[in-house]
């Protein structure tokens, strides 16, 4: 399929996510936000790859929200003769909220997949930039990456992930600092807090490096990997006690005894293992919007 916004490759059981207008700074324009919940879907429920990797083009990973088309979004258009005057601002409100909660959504499909999603960026991840990445497993920068709430700079406080997910990545008093002051967090920093996992010293050597990692991942049983993300998540929004509850009764249900004696067996042998796939997820749930 051909996207507006992303470019998409499959190859060694790893997608290749690619944001694709370098012209416009990779800005999030009304199509992004059905293109990439689309495409994750896809891959996810039709169990066409182990790990998804999403980079981007051009100078910038992106430049966040494409403000013209938020100016315009949950604005009345002049209601009409039927509407009463005093409901154009609960219209407006009520379409705000409607659609801040569906580009929610956008990025919480990359946190609820089924298989890690691995993110490299160079340049600018400015505003929206910032709640799609920290929705991915993994970070990855090039030395000239920065981060930046620019919400702030704006006059808004940003609202579709910035503040539950940057606060389980980094120390509270950075996340204050970042978003009252609307500053730029460059490569070196975010590492030294945490936030990326590593810096490259430019946008190619960071890429061979994410798919050398991609491919240890898609090498894994999917599985196990798939394990491991479901309770690295609810560890984190649990506490201690129902985190161990949880991964004995997941191991009680999905422990794999035949795909555990092939990873046994091939790590014995020196040789690649032969894993099942994770199932295609039911039309139903697969075809979600």
């Amino acid at each position: 399929m051909s996207y507006t916004c992303f470019e998409v490759e499959i190859e060694n059981k790893i997608a290749h996510i690619k944001l694709s207008r370098p012209e416009k700074r990779n800005a999030m324009s009304p199509e992004f936000w059905d293109e990439l919940p689309t495409i994750v879907r896809d891959i996810d429920g039709g169990s066409k790859a182990r790990v998804i990797v999403i980079s981007s083009t051009g100078p910038h990973f992106t430049a966040g929200l494409d403000i013209q088309a938020f100016l315009g979004m949950g604005q009345p258009d002049g209601g009409s003769k039927d509407t009463p005057d005093n409901n154009v601002g609960i219209d407006s409100s009520l379409s705000f909220y409607h659609n801040t909660k569906l580009m929610q959504e956008t990025f919480s499909v990359l946190e609820d997949c089924r298989i890690p999603v691995l993110a490299a960026i160079q340049g600018g991840c400015i505003g929206g930039g910032v709640d799609f990445t920290t929705a991915c497993d993994m970070r990855y920068v090039s030395e000239d990456a920065y981060f930046t709430i620019h919400e702030t700079n704006i006059g808004m406080t940003a609202d579709v992930g910035t503040f539950p997910r940057l606060l389980n990545l980094i120390p509270e008093g950075i996340v204050r600092e970042l978003s009252y002051t609307g500053r730029k967090m460059p490569a070196k920093e975010a590492l030294s807090h945490g936030l990326v996992n590593g810096v490259y010293s430019d946008q190619a050597s960071m890429l061979e490096e994410v798919m050398k990692i991609a491919g240890q991942i898609a090498s894994q049983a999917p599985n196990a990997v798939y394990g491991c993300k479901r309770m690295i998540n609810y560890s984190r929004d649990h506490n201690t006690a129902d985190s161990l509850d949880y991964i004995v009764t997941w191991n009680m249900s999905m422990l794999q005894q035949e795909q555990m004696a092939e990873a046994m067996m091939a790590n014995a042998q020196k040789r690649a293992g032969d894993f099942a796939e994770l199932p295609p997820l039911p039309t139903a749930i697969n075809s979600k919007k």
